[in-house]
């Protein structure tokens, strides 16, 4: 009897990878969007939008947690149709972009993006905009590069200072463990059935979407995003190292959910605390939109609007 049940499981297992890879080799992506530019010996996925020269400062895109530059597609659009130049890029060993050194911590992140920037020709001082865990990378370069930097977009994202909040280190600590699980299962393949399920964004960017199911169940991208998971605390320490940010420099913040002021807790109240400290700040919440799909079509508007004030205060 036992027998027949590890054969019944093997053989249901060797039909969830098959489905898997079959599903996989049909819908991956053909082309992948965007350019690959060498950086140290290495290459780093970029994807620019919008005009080639521009007055105002280019935006410049930081995902989160096992985001990379295609949770930004449909972002994109809309601000290339303003008239903003704007790019996203994906963090080493990420999407399309050759792995890194390790340890994949904000300082590292920070010094590709530099580095990045420089090989891609992104002169001038840009908008930096973060989402998610993404905040806290932007944060560093804006302390660490302040003539890189015109203003600061955060969207739904953590602040190193967050992360001294009790439940929200026990939020990181459990994520960073949950990361390393998800690693192991896509590593071997068990998550390739899933592969539709890519797309929590709600992106209508077709390309973008095809590059979200394919990183999903992608072994290589869920390893590396684990072990910036795994650094997540350590690239707060460093962030708080390196000092608040100057009031001067503007800055825009755009939650997800309800406002502070409507209810919201100690976690909102600390994702707004740096455009209240900025004598050019700006604050909006999308009560409507969750985390992830703040960056679609259906509910980007208002940082389209807060990209917009950010690039009319750096003028």
């Amino acid at each position: 009897m036992l027998k027949t049940f590890l054969a019944a499981l093997a053989f249901g297992l060797a039909l969830w990878l098959g489905a898997g890879l079959l599903i996989e080799g049909l819908f991956a992506p053909r082309t992948v969007r965007g350019e690959r530019i060498e950086v140290g010996g290495r290459k780093m996925r970029l994807v620019c939008a919008g005009p080639a020269k521009s007055e105002r400062p280019t935006v410049w895109l930081e995902a989160g947690a096992f985001g990379f530059s295609a949770d930004f597609g449909d972002l994109q659009a809309a601000l290339a149709a303003r008239g903003l130049r704007v790019c996203a890029y994906d963090r080493a060993g990420l999407g399309y972009s050759d792995p890194g050194p390790r340890p994949r911590d904000s300082q590292a992140v920070v010094d590709d993006a530099v580095r990045l920037m420089d090989a891609a020709g992104v002169t001038g001082p840009v908008i930096l905009l973060g989402h998610s865990m993404g905040g806290q990378h932007v944060r560093l370069l804006a302390t660490q590069h302040p003539d890189r930097v015109a203003g600061l977009v955060l969207v739904d994202a953590t602040t190193p200072e967050a992360v001294e909040i009790p439940l929200v280190a026990r939020f990181v600590r459990v994520f960073g463990r949950l990361s390393q699980a998800v690693a192991g299962a896509n590593s071997v393949g068990l998550a390739k059935p899933l592969f539709f399920l890519g797309d929590r964004i709600g992106l209508a960017d077709a390309g973008a979407v095809r590059e979200k199911q394919a990183m999903f169940v992608s072994g290589r991208h869920a390893r590396n995003a684990a072990d910036e998971a795994a650094h997540w605390l350590d690239g707060a320490a460093h962030a708080r190292a390196a000092g608040g940010l100057p009031p001067s420099l503007p800055v825009a913040v755009v939650t997800a959910g309800p406002a502070p002021e409507n209810g919201a807790g100690v976690w909102a109240q600390a994702q707004a605390a740096p455009a209240r400290a900025s004598e050019a700040g700006a604050y909006a919440a999308v009560r409507e939109a969750g985390h992830a799909t703040i960056l679609s079509h259906a509910h980007n508007a208002a940082i389209v609007a807060a990209v917009e004030r950010m690039a009319a205060a750096a003028r």
